[in-house]
């Protein structure tokens, strides 16, 4: 491992917020309100200015910004200056576009910049707001298109405002085609390797009510605060993975939310016009170290599913 590699700041260790990028605010945000986002507070419009690729930009945007447990949402409907926000939406639609880790100073943040350009990473777009007499900041590294997800980083004067929502989250999870080249790139810049295990669930569980059948690849980055899960779907039989990647692509797929009563949780979801999409579990059912696990079909309010888990300790 090179120097570089081995001196990956611990900032990394914690996912302080995530980029929402979606088409239009309202639905979305009034839709993830239902599910549980809190504190939700909203700045519309919010002036912006930065740099795309060295460009110079500059604007107004809508956002809101809410909690899910200790991770903050920020979810944004960009004008079509930010030109790497809306060719995200362009290319998938409404989703997660950046993973957003806060550093304590502007000086950090250059730090960072040299050290990941000095791997080969450049920066993909910066950007600063005003927002309560504090002048945020942002920086978004041009990942994507080999890590499948953009790197961001913040710079929030004072410490960003600390989460307070009340629901909990377990772990953000990405769908991938494949593992070890994307892998190989996060390892490249310091993050641990993702080592993939082949799962294969009891015969009980569903796609869309129809009994299913799917063993799949998946590997956990567990150097991070939610933790981050990766899935590689087969191809057959039809699974919700393999769904995601044709209406999106590669990226962050779901959410995962423990629940202690898995039925009534799913009940709820379902008065809210949220349907089950698949069911699946792991271990000997009921006994310890065992689980089940339902995904709703929110990817309509954003492009992101919820994955309910009730996991037996």
């Amino acid at each position: 491992m090179s120097l570089c590699q081995a001196q990956t700041p611990d900032f990394y260790k914690r996912i302080g917020r995530v980029i929402w990028v979606v088409k239009s605010l309202d639905r979305p945000l009034e839709g993830w309100t239902h599910l549980g986002l809190s504190t939700v507070r909203r700045f519309d419009p919010l002036a912006y200015r930065g740099k795309y690729r060295n460009e110079t930009i500059s604007g107004t945007l809508r956002m809101a910004t809410g909690q899910l447990g200790a991770l903050t949402v920020d979810m944004v409907q960009p004008p079509t200056t930010i030109e790497a926000f809306t060719s995200f939406l362009a290319r998938r639609g409404d989703g997660v576009f950046s993973i957003v880790h806060e550093v304590t100073s502007a000086e950090t943040m250059a730090k960072e910049k040299e050290r990941m350009r000095a791997l080969g990473v450049e920066v993909l777009e910066q950007i600063e707001f005003e927002i309560d007499n504090h002048l945020v900041s942002f920086m978004f590294f041009d990942t994507e298109p080999k890590g499948k997800y953009v790197l961001g980083l913040v710079y929030w004067p004072g410490g960003a405002p600390a989460a307070s929502g009340t629901n909990s989250l377990s772990h953000i999870a990405f769908v991938v085609r494949e593992m070890e080249s994307v892998s190989a790139f996060w390892a490249k810049i310091g993050f641990p390797t993702v080592r993939l295990e082949h799962a294969s669930p009891p015969d009980d569980g569903t796609y869309h009510g129809k009994p299913i059948l799917l063993p799949f690849e998946v590997g956990w980055d567990g150097h991070t605060r939610p933790g981050a899960e990766w899935i590689v779907p087969p191809q057959t039989p039809a699974n919700c993975y393999n769904d995601f990647l044709t209406v999106h692509g590669e990226g962050v797929h779901h959410f995962g939310i423990p629940v202690d009563d898995l039925e009534q949780v799913v009940a709820e979801y379902r008065q809210l016009g949220h349907q089950v999409l698949q069911t699946g579990a792991w271990g000997e059912n009921g006994k310890k170290g065992s689980g089940r696990y339902s995904y709703m079909d929110t990817d309509s309010i954003g492009g992101v599913c919820v994955e309910l888990v009730r996991a037996i300790k």
